[in-house]
C-alpha cells in the first residue's frame, strides 16, 4: 500500500471533548436506536447493506479500530455519510460526530455497552472516478467484548447478537485480538470460528480478516515484513495460525499511532492512518471485487488523462 500521503496529525489540549460513552440516552426516542435485544432474522434479512461485524475480547481494541476506518474513509477515501431511512439514521450522525471529533482531539473511544450494539448503517462513496469503484452500504456491528466471552467453553451468544450471525445477510468479520493479550486468546477465537461454522457460516468462502492491535506495543509503527507478522501469530495463536493458513484467512496488523498515557488515560500524541487505510482497502476489495485505487480499465484512463 502506498502510504506517501498520510501525513501524521497532532494534537493539543485546548478544547478537550469528553470521551465518547456508548451508554444509551434517555432522551434519544427508541425508533432513533436499533438495540440488539429489538432485532430479529427477519428484519435483519431485508437489510440491503453490506455487514461487518467485530469480534474481541474487552479492550481489544475494536472501537478504536472502527473510529479509525470510518475516520480514514471520510477523509481520505471518499464521503461517508449516514444511510437515509434507517431506523438508527439520527443516532449515526451522533456516533460519527463523536468518533470525528473525538480522533482529532487525540481522544479514544469509550467501551462499548454490554447486551447493546453499536450499529451504523452507512453509505460510502469512493472519490475514485473508474465506475469499477462503485458506492457501497456498509452497516458496521460492534459489541461488547464482554459478550464474546459467554461463548468460552461452549457457551452461548446473547440472542440478538445470535440473530445477526444466523441470518441470511452479507457478512464481514474482523476478529481483533491485542499485541500483548494474543497468546491469552487463541482459544477464544477458535471457539468464535467454531460458532460461525455451526451456524452455516463456510470459513472458505466467507470474508474473514485476523487483525492484530496495538502493534505499537512492539515498540514499533509496522512490521519489517509479512514474516514478521506470521512468526507472531504462529507464536502467539498457534491454533488460529493453522485455521488462518488451511482456509486461507487473511491477516494484519494495527496501530493508529503514539499512545501516550497520562493522568490515568490514555490519549493519541500522533495519529497515523497507515494501518486503517490498509484495512479500509481490504474490506472494500472484499466486498466489491477492485481495489479503492483501481486505476480504471484502458478506456477509462485514456478517458482521464485527457480530462487533466
Amino acid at each position: 500500500m502506498n502510504n506517501e500521503n498520510l501525513q501524521p496529525l497532532t494534537f493539543d489540549n485546548e478544547d478537550i471533548l469528553k470521551p465518547l460513552s456508548f451508554e444509551p440516552q434517555k432522551t434519544v426516542l427508541e425508533d432513533d436506536f436499533v438495540p440488539l435485544t429489538k432485532t430479529n432474522t427477519t428484519e435483519i434479512k431485508s437489510k440491503d447493506s453490506n455487514f461487518v461485524f467485530f469480534f474481541g475480547t474487552s479492550k481489544s481494541g475494536k472501537s478504536v479500530i472502527l473510529s479509525s476506518m470510518l475516520y480514514y474513509l471520510s477523509s481520505q477515501a471518499g464521503v461517508l455519510r449516514p444511510k437515509i431511512g434507517t431506523p438508527n439514521t439520527k443516532e449515526a450522525q451522533v456516533l460519527l460526530s463523536n468518533f470525528f471529533e473525538n480522533i482529532r482531539q487525540g481522544i479514544l473511544p469509550g467501551r462499548t455497552t454490554r447486551d447493546q450494539v453499536t450499529r451504523l448503517d452507512l453509505v460510502f462513496e469512493p472519490n475514485n472516478r473508474s465506475k469499477k469503484v462503485v458506492p457501497i452500504n456498509l452497516t458496521f456491528l460492534e459489541t461488547s467484548g464482554e459478550n464474546h466471552n459467554e461463548i468460552k467453553r461452549g457457551g452461548t451468544y446473547h440472542s440478538s447478537i445470535d440473530s445477526y450471525i444466523s441470518a441470511n445477510i452479507p457478512l464481514t468479520f474482523i476478529i481483533v485480538t491485542g499485541y500483548e493479550s494474543a497468546h491469552k486468546e487463541d482459544t477464544v477465537i477458535n471457539e468464535f470460528l467454531d460458532e460461525l461454522e455451526r451456524k452455516g457460516k463456510n470459513l472458505k468462502t466467507i470474508n474473514v480478516i485476523l487483525v492484530v492491535s496495538k502493534w505499537d506495543k512492539s515498540g514499533k509503527m509496522n512490521v519489517v515484513n509479512a514474516d514478521e507478522l506470521d512468526q507472531f501469530v504462529n507464536e502467539r495463536l498457534s491454533r488460529t495460525s493453522q485455521r488462518i493458513d488451511t482456509y486461507g484467512l487473511s491477516k494484519t496488523y494495527y496501530t493508529i499511532g503514539d499512545i501516550q498515557s497520562g493522568s490515568g488515560e490514555e490519549r493519541i500524541g500522533l495519529l497515523s492512518l497507515a494501518t486503517a487505510e490498509i484495512l479500509s482497502k481490504w474490506l472494500y476489495h472484499s466486498i466489491v471485487g477492485y481495489d479503492l485505487d483501481y486505476e480504471g480499465t484502458f478506456w477509462e484512463r485514456i478517458k482521464f488523462s485527457l480530462v487533466k
